[in-house]
């Protein structure tokens, strides 16, 4: 079994402080900033950054489908991070600086299955995660523009 990584990042309009409220928002910006990838979206507990628990389904293809139910941290001013109960996903939302706004970067990582089925996973899935980030994130410029 190895790590899969995905990544996505984006330069928004706005100060690092505003986009990692923004990003800790469930219960408003993070709801609005979904794409078609997400449903049953929840927020069961909390809805404003640390503390909060979050259930969505995401469905990276049209046959795999991952039932997520997220604990969050803030573990400093630049980073939150969502960790899935029933496995080694973990996904990093950082900020910093950058110009006149603010760089955005989103990290998926988790332990891939082994073999034939690990190296497909290794390397198509962060590409398709990839994509669902890059929408993601142009949802979340907009709604800091606005």
């Amino acid at each position: 079994m190895g790590q899969v990584t995905a990544t996505a990042e984006k330069t928004v309009k706005a100060s690092p402080q505003r986009v990692l409220e923004a990003v800790g928002d469930y219960d408003g910006v993070r709801a609005r900033t979904l794409t078609g990838h997400f449903s049953e979206y929840e927020v069961r507990e909390g809805g404003k950054g640390a503390g909060t628990v979050v259930h969505w389904k995401l469905a990276a293809t049209g046959k795999r489908v991952r039932d997520c139910l997220m604990s969050v941290s803030v573990p400093d001013a630049n980073t939150l991070v969502e960790r899935y109960a029933n496995s080694s996903m973990v996904t990093t939302w950082t900020v910093s600086p950058a110009g006149d706004g603010t760089r955005v970067r989103v990290t998926t990582t988790w332990r891939g299955a082994s073999g034939i089925g690990g190296f497909f996973e290794r390397t198509f899935a962060p590409r398709g995660l990839q994509r669902i980030y890059d929408e993601q994130l142009a949802k979340l410029a907009s709604e800091l523009a606005g």
